[in-house]
């Protein structure tokens, strides 16, 4: 599997990006597709996760400004980042992974075998 993320820049404060993460080398029937940012000297963070039968969950620290989605058919993750602060500047990363884990543990980096390479958002 190998996982490409796009769409990150440079923004203003109260600005909006919009991430992808598109998908290929072959999805396995069942799989969890997430993002992920780390800040600079900063631990990976976990932020919202999808599993294929489109369970759902984002952290409740961005939920009221980030939104994740995916498009099945083109296996593209997408991550909207609205009314950004200096504080989401990061790289952000996509990750997945085919084994079952219960939700309590979709944030942590450890649940995950493939990541992307990471794209830079920088809100200033």
């Amino acid at each position: 599997v190998q996982l490409v993320e796009s769409g990150g820049g440079l923004v203003q404060p109260g600005g909006s990006l919009r991430l992808s993460c598109a998908a290929s080398g072959g999805m396995p029937s069942r799989y969890r597709i997430a993002w992920f940012r780390q800040p600079p000297g900063q631990e990976r963070e976990g932020l919202a996760a999808i599993e294929r039968d489109g369970d759902t969950r984002t952290k409740d620290s961005v939920k009221d400004r980030f939104t994740v989605s995916r498009d099945s058919a083109t296996n593209t993750l997408y991550l909207q980042m609205d009314s950004l602060k200096p504080e989401d500047t990061a790289t952000y990363f996509c990750a997945a992974d085919s084994y079952y884990r219960a939700p309590g543990l979709w944030f942590l980096p450890k649940s995950y075998l493939w990541w992307g390479q990471g794209t830079q958002v920088t809100v200033s």
